[in-house]
């Protein structure tokens, strides 16, 4: 897979600024380019994004969230050792949503499939670039659609608590996962919805998210001590 570039060193839009940081950040410990046990200092972060430290604080907030790093008492936030254990337990929860999701969206006929057409034809047109953000755009988009479509907003929140963006980032750097693989996955899952088998497309959106839990995430191919 195409190495993804690291913004660490360019302002970012003000618009998305905390989000733009955080999505950096998780690029740049996964990578390894900031070692576990580095110290995050704001003030230095908030001069290389050319921001204030306000943006920052919030991304590493979230990042506390992810437990990507963690706040010592009197010392700091520090980035925490990489577990695998971290995005498999989100992945089981998720597929555990969007198997609930697909379900509600079925019965209730409101799958939107010329959407989900549109996003599996983006990642194909992703994976032919070599665009990893892109891919990522689009696999994001197409599993936002189904939730949308379940018409639960308590399922919707617990999904977007999830902060997926920043963890398809995380799995997409970590386990080196191949974009036309990506690509196929989705219109296999998309496949499934379109035959109209109930059972047969909540088992695969299920199966689809278990077998990203599953993927090694770790960016060395080990796990390392928590």
């Amino acid at each position: 897979m195409a190495a993804m570039t690291s913004p660490a060193l360019l302002p970012v839009s003000r618009l998305t600024l905390a989000h733009q940081i955080r999505d950096s950040l998780v690029v740049r410990i996964v990578s390894g380019e900031i070692a576990p046990g580095e110290r995050l200092v704001e003030t230095r972060l908030a001069a290389s994004y050319g921001t204030s430290q306000g943006p920052v604080r919030e991304a590493l907030r979230e990042l506390e969230a992810m437990r990507m790093v963690e706040t010592r008492p009197r010392r700091g936030t520090f980035v925490r050792h990489f577990v695998q254990q971290t995005l498999r337990e989100s992945y089981v929860v998720r597929a555990a949503l969007e198997e609930t999701a697909t379900r509600l969206a079925m019965l209730h006929g409101t799958v939107p499939v010329q959407a989900l057409r549109a996003e599996v034809k983006a990642m194909r047109a992703a994976a032919r670039a070599a665009d990893d953000n892109a891919a990522a755009r689009a696999s994001v988009a197409f599993h936002r659609h189904i939730i949308d479509a379940a018409g639960n907003e308590l399922l919707k929140l617990s999904w977007e608590a999830l902060q997926i963006e920043a963890r398809t980032t995380v799995t997409m750097v970590a386990a080196e996962v191949k974009l036309t693989d990506i690509a196929r996955d989705h219109a296999a899952l998309l496949k499934s919805i379109e035959q109209g088998d109930l059972e047969t497309a909540c088992r695969h959106a299920r199966d689809h998210q278990w077998h990203y839990a599953d993927l090694p995430h770790d960016a060395h191919g080990h796990t390392r001590p928590s």
